[in-house]
């Protein structure tokens, strides 16, 4: 069995998973529109070049998403997508790309359990945690 996170945003999903794809060194595997779709008449104008699904691939990993009509979004809450790196640099590198324009919940730190740990909230809504893999050095 295979979870994967699934993301949604109110009109960015494009936008976010390029910025995701670049950030986390990943590749957009898949993106259709709604316009590419087969229900492109069930869309306004507005609507076409919103995304009905995209997914990233991340080493081995998948992240899942897609625009949600407004009246049916809701800013992601009560959960966060945790990146665990191996190498300090990268986890560095990810949560100031994710912090710009984002907000910051716990600064990337030394904690108990790992040399590196910070929560943020990406300018897309998505909730992050960024954790350096156990054992890693900092």
């Amino acid at each position: 069995m295979k979870i994967t996170p699934y993301l949604n945003f109110p009109g960015t999903c494009a936008e976010a998973f390029k910025f995701y794809a670049e950030t986390l060194q990943g590749e957009i595997t898949f993106l259709q529109t709604h316009g590419d779709s087969p229900m492109k008449d069930m869309v306004g104008p507005d609507w076409q070049d919103k995304v009905m699904h995209a997914t990233l691939l991340v080493g081995d990993h998948e992240i899942s998403g897609s625009d949600a009509p407004l009246q049916m979004f809701a800013k992601p809450a009560g959960f966060m997508v945790t990146i665990n790196p191996t190498d300090p640099d990268h986890a560095r590198r990810i949560y100031a790309a994710f912090a710009e324009g984002g907000e910051v919940k716990m600064e990337l730190q030394e904690t108990f359990w790992t040399p590196l740990f910070g929560m943020v909230t990406d300018r897309f809504g998505t909730p992050w945690m960024i954790s350096l893999e156990a054992g890693a050095p900092a």
